[in-house]
């Protein structure tokens, strides 16, 4: 479920759990809390899950790890999380402002000579190659250089790939400096509210995918709540306007960023999932996303009307359903009155049906919209010779067809053949 295939080529956790260390004070439960959040990677269906454990996560153990280890491993196409759990602190940098730094296992709170420190790790991520990277830490620590994030985007231009493809290095913290991190009988609540947003609760807007913001937010609303405002955890985005993917869902869900909520926005999400049903069907490819689409984007405007339309279409000749095709018919006329399309979709399904009044008088109405439009006075022409058995209402409409520009063998057949017989050539009709 967690594997997203063809958005990572491997998936890595690096879980790190300090709880007896040499030179400062024990911290119960730490290793037990590293152990499911492992777990829950694994879930995940993460490929590769290190844990690093007391002794396993020595300060020169941790250095070759971001150093050499990860950097030789990890791929361009790939993610990886690194989640710590033990004792952090905050120093002062060469220009006064705060460092913020891991203990390690052999390692002496308020002496950095042994720490990881946060300059550390942001300079591992800007040489990781890893397309997406995430720090989970569970420490009540700051000192992360934080700019401005670029506004994320709606899902979208011409592939939810490419918006998957964005680069993104983020942190979520267990609680911001001075605070003391929650723990309930030995357990972390930081850690418990990660579990359970790793199994999908975090899936805030239901739509299938869980994204690392998914997370902070869930784990931050969670953590405030469980410990009555007293502790706060906090999500950054480090670089980058992507997000790393937890769990994947379906294709036409996807977005980056949060839902549209302006009528505005609302309206310009749904062209975009219009457009790009559209070029799906123009390819022949994926008609079940196409249709995906097309639901979402009446999810976002339900008075669309052409989408209406290119859902009648769908739900008539690409994967039927006559129920469906009639109510999306029946709602493109309300709602694209001026769009002969759906005068004339809603016609071809009534004829369907075995409806033919309902279906002539539909594209009665597509002519009155659009006089000039050959396929359906060929559609009349069809209808009325096999379904109502009508062969002078036929002619009539076959000879239009004819005079527009169609050439279709049955028009010029049934024509020829009336001609023939003796009886005088039908006067136009518009």
């Amino acid at each position: 479920m967690g594997k997203p295939e063809g958005l990572y080529y491997k998936s890595w956790a690096v879980i790190i759990g300090v709880e007896n260390y040499l030179l400062a004070p024990k911290i119960p439960g730490v290793i037990e809390d590293a152990k499911a959040v492992a777990q829950a990677f694994r879930r995940l269906g993460f490929d590769e899950v290190v844990e690093l454990y007391d002794r396993d996560a020595s300060s020169r153990r941790l250095q070759q790890t971001l150093a050499d280890f990860l950097p030789r491993k990890v791929g361009r196409q790939d993610r990886l999380v690194i989640y710590f759990a033990g004792h952090a602190g905050i120093t002062q940098g060469s220009s006064g402002k705060e460092l913020g730094y891991l203990v390690p296992w052999d390692a002496q709170i308020g002496n950095v000579s042994k720490a990881i420190t946060f300059e550390q790790l942001k300079e591992f991520s800007h040489r990781s190659a890893s397309k997406h990277t995430l720090f989970l830490l569970d420490a009540a620590v700051r000192g992360w250089e934080i700019s401005a994030v670029q506004a994320l985007s709606l899902e979208g231009r011409s592939a939810p790939e490419e918006d998957t493809e964005k680069r993104a290095v983020q942190v979520l913290t267990a609680g911001d400096k001075g605070e003391s991190p929650g723990r309930k009988q030995d357990r972390s609540l930081f850690v418990q509210a990660l579990v359970n947003a790793l199994a999908g609760d975090a899936d805030l807007d239901k739509n299938g995918w869980l994204m690392a913001s998914e997370v902070g937010k869930y784990v931050s609303a969670q953590v405030q709540d469980q410990t009555k405002g007293a502790q706060h955890a906090t999500f950054t985005q480090l670089e980058g306007d992507g997000d790393t993917i937890m769990i994947e869902g379906r294709k036409a869900a996807f977005r980056l960023g949060g839902e549209p909520q302006s009528p505005a926005e609302r309206q310009q999400a749904a062209r975009m999932q219009y457009d790009q049903a559209f070029g799906l069907l123009q390819t022949g490819k994926a008609p079940d996303e196409a249709l995906e689409r097309l639901n979402k984007a009446l999810e976002y405007d339900p008075t669309f009307g052409d989408a209406y339309v290119l859902k009648s279409y769908v739900r008539l000749e690409v994967l039927p359903n006559l129920d469906e095709a009639l109510a999306a018919a029946k709602a493109a006329v309300q709602y694209a009155p001026k769009n002969p399309d759906s005068h004339y979709t809603l016609g071809l399904i009534c004829e369907k049906r075995g409806q033919y009044a309902e279906a002539e008088r539909a594209m009665r109405e597509a002519l009155v919209v659009n006089p000039t439009y050959l396929d359906v006075y060929f559609s009349l022409g069809t209808m009325y010779a096999d379904g109502m058995k009508d062969q002078k209402k036929a002619v009539e409409a076959f000879e239009r067809y004819l005079e527009l520009g169609g050439n279709h063998s049955r028009a010029r057949e049934a024509v020829a053949q009336s001609r023939s017989s003796g009886t005088p050539p039908a006067p136009s009709t518009p």
